[in-house]
């Protein structure tokens, strides 16, 4: 072989060497190409999921209600000179309360209320005696409604949430004990600016006052009914009150008897016995 024809061989080969790897280049970056686009796709499948998942989730019925809180409150009427609660059916998913249909023969006191609240406190522990006493005589019926006004003022452990959440829990499982935990929810409130009671704090009271369903602490610890708290607090703030001429609830406690607001001084029993009077006749 000449000298000429061994570099025409040797170019060839180069020639072929090359092309072999423009190939295999080519090869590497359609590969390439596939996977990526197949990333992105799969990538963005997950996104589609994410935000499907969140849109699905933010547009959930909310949870059901408690027991015996069909209002998004519970009623105790008088039955042979005893304090019973009114039994109704849980509010389901996506239902809407049922307001209370009142008797405008007796007092219809109703009570919306913040267990961190300490004008709440001063309501409670000044009128209480004498409201059991009409509801157990027959002349008034009482209804009360916890819900979540003072959040903000627990350093972020929700207490008023919480502690409205557990009372939900002793209407649902053990209503009977449901005025014996409300008092013990004020004798036992935090100052505000405090975390207030620890969940199982607030299970071990509900004990104490008499809840003797084996649910109550688990449903308080768990906070079952915290998603409820949060739809009652919504609907009060913001929708008119049944049985009321108040658009909304503003403050606590906001106290109704058949329909009429009383701003009389909290702690005054004369005053408050005589405004039922006057609007109920169940003093």
């Amino acid at each position: 072989m000449s000298e000429n024809e061994s570099k025409k061989v040797r170019r060839d080969a180069a020639r072929e060497r090359a092309r072999e790897a423009r190939v295999k280049e080519q090869a590497r970056r359609r590969r390439n190409r596939t996977l990526g686009i197949s990333g992105i796709i799969v990538g963005s499948l997950a996104v589609v999921a994410v935000v499907v998942l969140v849109i699905a989730n933010s547009v959930q019925p909310a949870g059901p209600g408690p027991r015996n809180m069909a209002s998004d409150g519970i009623l105790f009427t008088g039955q042979s000179g005893k304090i019973v609660p009114v039994e109704t059916k849980a509010t389901p998913d996506g239902g809407t309360p049922t307001a209370t249909k009142q008797d405008d023969s007796v007092a219809n006191i109703t009570v919306y209320s913040d267990y961190m609240c300490p004008y709440c406190n001063q309501f409670e522990t000044a009128q209480m005696d004498q409201i059991q006493q009409w509801v157990e005589d027959g002349s008034a019926t009482l209804e009360l409604h916890p819900f979540n006004l003072l959040d903000r003022v627990s350093l972020g452990s929700k207490y008023s949430t919480r502690s409205a959440a557990a009372a939900a829990c002793v209407a649902n499982d053990d209503p009977d004990a449901f005025l014996a935990y409300n008092t013990a929810l004020y004798e036992n409130q935090p100052s505000e600016s405090t975390k207030g009671l620890t969940n199982d704090e607030l299970a071990s009271l509900a004990k104490k006052a008499g809840a003797t369903s084996s649910k109550v602490a688990s449903c308080i610890t768990g906070q079952h009914f915290a998603g409820w708290v949060a739809d009652a607090t919504n609907r009060v703030m913001n929708d008119p009150i049944p049985n009321s001429s108040l658009d909304k609830v503003t403050s606590t406690p906001t106290i109704i008897v058949n329909g009429k607001q009383f701003t009389g001084s909290l702690t005054d029993t004369d005053a408050f016995a005589s405004f039922v009077e006057q609007n109920g006749g169940a003093a």
